[in-house]
């Protein structure tokens, strides 16, 4: 019989950091919400999350990778919105962020969840922050979770 491995939903043991873009707070407050709600609900005590707030979503990979590089936390979990504008900045922000929090995962070896919603508008990112379309947030908790325990049982 293969051994299969699969992350459990139990965040009792582990340490996360939460890295926010203050920019579009009041998407990204909501985002935040969510993923401390799905951390508490899986187990997770108060004192085993940080929180760091950084300007803009561009900012978040620089920020992950150094509470990455801390060896303190078993996953890092990157809350953001980008919304479509006029210009062509939403592109380049949007690839250079996601791209930016691929590395961290990938070069540190701890897992970096990608809780960023890009959106056409506001209207699509209050749905994707908890109305319609659930939470983001929680859902990147969720990833967060269960790729700690995933990575863990592998070793």
């Amino acid at each position: 019989m293969p051994r299969v491995h699969e992350g459990k939903l139990d965040a009792s043991s582990r340490r996360f950091a939460i890295v926010v873009s203050r920019f579009n707070s009041l998407i990204t407050a909501r985002l935040l919400d969510g993923a401390l709600d799905c951390l508490r609900r899986h187990g997770c005590p108060e004192d085993n999350v940080e929180i760091a707030w950084v300007p803009g979503a561009f900012e978040l990979p620089m920020t992950a990778k150094r509470l990455a590089a801390t060896g303190r936390f078993d996953v890092v979990i990157c809350l953001g919105a980008i919304i479509r504008s006029a210009t062509p900045h939403f592109d380049f922000v949007a690839a250079e962020t996601a791209r930016g929090i691929a590395s961290v995962g990938l070069d540190s070896g701890v897992p970096v969840t990608f809780g960023v919603i890009t959106t056409d508008d506001v209207e699509q990112a209050i749905e994707r922050a908890g109305t319609l379309s659930g939470n983001r947030g929680w859902d990147a908790a969720a990833n967060a979770i269960e790729m700690a325990n995933l990575l863990s049982d592998m070793t």
